[in-house]
């Protein structure tokens, strides 16, 4: 088991304080961001002075680069004319786009989700099979458009190959059957000499595609999914999904379907699932036009997720406890506690024109640097949890509320791409145990936010340190003294810095660089040294460090 940081509530203490035990927690929850009463937004701390302190001998737990991934789904141009576009010269022979392969790679993703989303609720994998000229153009219910299945399985394959990340697969639980589950393991995994193992090698692809991480369908609690379902309903047939699946990989990791604000489907599907899966699903948005507000809304997102953790906790129990289950997959008889996927995530509020026929790509939003101090820290957040929260995918990868924005003749990358990749590429794996004493701000909804957020990892060979920072304020700097315990410290840091002219700096074609990670002049470090974080920005200071006690 990964140690998981001591620093917090205990999870049955954390269920009674949020009136959720045993006999609450199947009651619906009140959204926390409404449940606090609302505040006037404050005036700036003028005391703008802090301190972070790091025990670099203390390892807090270890983080999955897993939470460094992203998602695809067939909606707008996020595949078609973001990832894949045929014919195109900024294409290679195979018709994915160079440009996003050669970004997807730069920033490092890790893991990549498709076919959706809401898409796959729909999605039979065997239309997106075979030679081209032979697949049949469908009519895409989700998004209200036309799907050529031009990209499908082998394809999703090449790219993820391309770009160096993980394939994740959601199946169709909407109007999917366990059968057809079942068979599209066999097709991406399969080493026998059976139908659709045989059928993948008839497409050109011997060897086996190695799929580890498929998801149990897609919010399928929600009435806006196609084949929706209640959680009795859902329960059975991912139950009977995860069983002929393993059957036929027993190797493969499943992902639940988690709700964000439902606990009575949480436990339930945890309470039929215990034995079969690996992760709970849990989705989340935020954003608004307020920017103290919105930046705040991290909290709402940890909230969320010590929710669902301390859901997972009441049933825990039951793992490992189930005879049949024990003989059926005796592989899963010692299977770890249950891990939460934040597999979709982001800010997003602006282009939500989802089911608008009027109106085309409704979801490409424009991202500023403000936007990019809220991706900076969730991923912090997920630091804080990595014990907890082992899998994430940024939603989504091109164009569609998006790191990277395509068009016919270029791309450029937007404010999110960059904390996505410095993170990707300069924290750590083992996170430190710090503490940081900020002034803080409140919003409509929240108190006592700090300005400043930290994560502070170690590589797993400890001679690195990365100290991640976030300074939140709009407008100030604000001096820092950090203090690092039991490490001997190099006397220069490196400093990398994402920050802009104002909160408001967004990139654009005519503009790529307004926001990026501008890589500074090294400065003076040492047990204790004193940094002044510029407003609005992210910083990683990277530390040389030895003989840690």
């Amino acid at each position: 088991m990964r140690p998981r940081r001591s620093s917090w509530l205990p999870r049955r203490e954390f269920l009674k304080s949020s009136a959720i035990g045993a006999s609450a927690v199947a009651a619906s929850l009140v959204d926390s961001r409404f449940a606090r009463p609302l505040l006037a937004a404050s005036k700036p701390d003028e005391s703008l002075a802090a301190k972070i302190s790091v025990d670099a001998g203390k390892v807090q737990n270890h983080i999955d680069p897993h939470i460094y991934g992203t998602l695809m789904e067939h909606i707008g141009r996020v595949v078609y004319g973001g990832v894949f576009e045929e014919g195109s010269a900024l294409s290679d022979e195979q018709g994915f786009r160079k440009d996003v392969v050669a970004a997807a790679r730069d920033w490092g993703v890790t893991v990549l989700r498709w076919p959706g989303g809401d898409f796959a609720s729909q999605y039979h994998w065997e239309d997106g099979v075979g030679p081209m000229t032979g697949r049949t153009r469908k009519y895409n219910a989700a998004w209200l458009e036309e799907e050529s299945n031009h990209f499908g399985t082998d394809e999703f394959i090449a790219f993820c190959k391309k770009v160096g990340g993980e394939p994740y697969i959601c199946i169709n639980a909407g109007t999917g059957t366990v059968e057809e589950a079942g068979n599209w393991v066999e097709y991406c995994n399969g080493v026998s000499d059976t139908r659709y193992a045989n059928l993948r090698r008839k497409h050109g692809h011997p060897e086996p595609f190695k799929v580890r991480y498929w998801g149990l369908g897609n919010e399928v609690y929600g009435s806006w999914q196609i084949g929706h379902k209640n959680v009795e309903d859902y329960t059975k047939f991912a139950v009977e999904c995860a069983k002929m699946m393993r059957w036929v990989d027993p190797t493969i990791r499943l992902v639940a379907c988690g709700a964000v604000d439902d606990q009575t489907w949480n436990k339930k599907v945890l309470e039929e699932l215990v034995n079969l899966v690996d992760y709970m699903s849990l989705h989340d948005y935020e954003g608004n036009d307020d920017y103290y507000e919105t930046l705040a809304t991290v909290r709402h997102f940890e909230h969320n997720i010590k929710l669902m953790d301390a859901t997972i906790e009441l049933t825990d129990g039951q793992r490992g406890k189930d005879p049949i289950m024990n003989w059926a997959f005796p592989e899963l008889k010692d299977k770890e506690r249950i891990e939460i996927a934040c597999d979709e995530w982001n800010i997003w509020y602006r282009k939500r024109d989802l089911w608008r026929r009027d109106v085309p790509n409704p979801v490409e939003e424009r991202y500023n640097l403000r936007d990019a101090l809220w991706v900076a820290s969730c991923l912090n957040l997920m630091h804080r949890m990595g014990g907890i929260v082992t899998l994430a995918n940024l939603s989504q990868l091109t164009n569609s509320i998006a790191p990277i924005f395509t068009s016919k003749e270029g791309m450029f990358l937007q404010t999110t791409y960059f904390p996505m990749k410095l993170y990707t590429h300069e924290c750590g794996s083992l996170y430190l145990s710090s503490d940081v004493q900020s002034p803080a701000f409140r919003s409509k909804a929240y108190t006592d936010v700090p300005y400043l957020d930290v994560s502070s990892t170690a590589d797993k060979t400890k001679t690195t340190l990365s100290l991640a920072v976030v300074n939140r304020h709009k407008s100030d700097p604000i001096t820092t003294t950090i203090a690092v315990e039991h490490a001997r410290i190099d006397p220069r840091a490196l400093v990398y810095e994402i920050n802009g002219t104002s909160v408001d700096a967004e990139n654009s074609f005519a503009q790529p660089d307004n926001v990026r990670i501008v890589k500074k002049d090294p400065v003076s470090a040492g047990s204790t040294f004193v940094y002044t974080f510029p407003a609005h920005s992210i910083t990683l200071l990277k530390l040389g460090i030895a003989n840690i006690q």
